[in-house]
């Protein structure tokens, strides 16, 4: 018997974060739209496509660097004491996002690298690498403190839009949790995070404001044998404060 349970939303992720208690996250995984991609997408570094060339999807809606600091501040809340939060971003985003972070009451140490292995696109030095900003709320010590800052995986092509490895998160997971307990990614695309959550016997939180991604996720998660948290809520678009509580307890 699968040792996760899970429940997804599709709602904005800040108000998804809201409608959580204080205090009840063990860690967060996310990789937020950011500003910058626009820019990438621009000059073609990233695709120029509508659509993902794996799914009907089209290109999510981008998160303003203005909402850095209501994210941040929601993050910070609804996780408990002595927890990790780990963020994808590019390395534009990264000079953004740490002082907001840090001002909210986050301690930022350090970004890791995840080394995709094979070079990508780009003009100035192709990328091949992207960063995971790495920060504490209060003080945790890592399960395995003989791990590198340097994540190698190889990246994942014709996948939904930005797809992560879930063997990514599952570093990160297995450095900042125990079985059994509770990790959310607020953005969570084609639902990496989860999936790693589930092979690790994690308990997991997701959410996106796209269709696609919600169902995407919810078949990959039933095929890690995750189970659906009850009670269930019948309308995620629609779903209360009280909802989303009850869908984090046991």
């Amino acid at each position: 018997m699968s040792t996760c349970k899970f429940r997804l939303s599709m709602i904005d992720a800040v108000e998804f974060l809201r409608a959580l208690p204080d205090s009840s996250i063990d860690l967060i995984i996310t990789d937020p739209p950011y500003e910058s991609l626009e820019k990438h997408r621009a000059v073609g570094t990233t695709t120029r496509l509508k659509h993902s060339k794996a799914s009907s999807n089209d290109w999510f809606e981008i998160l303003r660097n203005e909402r850095f600091p209501e994210l941040f501040t929601e993050m910070y809340r609804v996780l408990g004491k002595n927890t990790h939060l780990y963020l994808f971003c590019d390395q534009e985003t990264m000079f953004v996002a740490k002082p907001i972070a840090e001002l909210v009451g986050f301690k930022f140490w350090k970004p890791l690298v995840w080394d995709k292995k094979k070079i990508g696109m780009g003009y100035h030095y192709r990328a091949r690498y992207e960063f995971v900003l790495f920060f504490e709320k209060g003080k945790k010590k890592l399960n395995n403190l003989g791990i590198p800052d340097i994540i190698e995986v190889p990246r994942i092509y014709r996948g939904y839009p930005t797809e992560k490895p879930a063997e990514v998160s599952e570093v990160l997971i297995e450095q900042s949790t125990t079985p059994g307990e509770l990790v959310v990614d607020p953005f969570m695309g084609s639902g990496s995070v989860g999936v790693a959550a589930a092979r690790l016997g994690r308990n997991f939180l997701g959410n996106d404001t796209c269709e696609e991604a919600v169902r995407i996720s919810e078949e990959r998660l039933l095929a890690a044998d995750a189970k659906l948290w009850e009670p269930k809520v019948a309308d995620p678009n629609s779903g209360t404060d009280a909802d989303l509580q009850l869908a984090i307890r046991f």
